[in-house]
């Protein structure tokens, strides 16, 4: 007959290693709950009856509707959106072009064109702010509009660029030559068989580039005027004033819509598996 079967053994740990596991678990809660602790009390916050914002009261949605009411708040807001919109279009366009321009063709000079294309990335936003201005100023260009899409467009499209070049090594050459063998010209091969390709890379960097222009503030605040003044500036300019209310429920408004727009992404990948 055969043997009775027996549960197996629990695996034992040595205790050095559970010493390392708790420590391990430990510190990683620490670290948690060190970045997300502030905001949950930003968050509770935002619902507090208090101006000075330093005592719990009682529960309101008041900041929040004089969020809604700040005309100046959502002009700043409008402002940014335009601006990053815009910028965004501009990186894209550009680091795309850049990208299958160093990816395509051999020339002399490239790879120091390429590292100095990727000098934004690593300068410090002070430098460049104060540089952009000093160019303005030489060249008689006011400071509005134009001249915050200057900015933002000089330290967005790197990132596009690296993200398309990344895309671009991984592509098969074939697809291009097999579209220009059946009589597609360089542009109809570009636009209708490497572009698809490039889809996700495009989409990656042009995400990367909106939300760095959406939150920018020091390029920012070295070339905007009053007219064209961004949610950032606006609110470091509240800020300076005191602890106002109002930033707690803008602040959890933007968590709320970040997490949403992670939740429906992470949705959207599920769906296309």
């Amino acid at each position: 007959m055969p043997a009775p079967l027996t549960a197996a053994p629990r695996r034992r740990f040595p205790s050095g290693i559970r010493l390392v596991d708790y420590t391990l678990t430990g510190w990683t809660a620490l670290v948690m709950g060190f970045l997300y602790l502030p905001i949950i009390v930003l968050v509770a916050y935002s619902f507090n009856r208090s101006r000075l914002n330093i005592v719990l009261e009682s529960f309101t949605f008041a900041w929040y509707q004089r969020v809604w009411e700040n005309g100046p708040l959502l002009r700043a807001a409008q402002n940014s959106l335009l601006i990053a919109t815009v910028s965004t279009v501009l990186s894209v366009l550009l680091g795309t072009g850049g990208a299958w321009l160093l990816h395509r063709y051999r020339y002399r000079g490239a790879r120091s064109l390429q590292t100095l294309v990727a000098v934004p990335m690593v300068m410090p936003e002070i430098l460049m702010g104060i540089s952009l201005l000093i160019l303005f100023a030489t060249a008689g260009m006011g400071l509005g509009f134009t001249a915050v899409i200057i900015g933002h467009v000089t330290f967005s499209f790197p990132f596009v660029l690296v993200a398309v070049q990344a895309r671009l090594k991984g592509l098969d050459p074939a697809m291009e030559e097999a579209a220009l063998d059946l009589g597609a010209t360089p542009l109809q091969a570009f636009m209708l068989v490497i572009v698809p390709c490039l889809r996700p890379a495009i989409v990656a960097g042009a995400l990367m580039a909106f939300t760095l222009s959406w939150d920018e503030l020091i390029v920012t605040f070295f070339t905007t005027n009053a007219a064209s003044a961004t949610l950032p500036i606006r609110v470091f300019g509240m800020a300076k004033v005191g602890l106002n209310p109002m930033l707690n429920a803008l602040s959890a408004i933007f968590i709320v819509a970040t997490a949403a727009f992670v939740l429906f992404s992470n949705y959207l990948k599920k769906l296309s598996r």
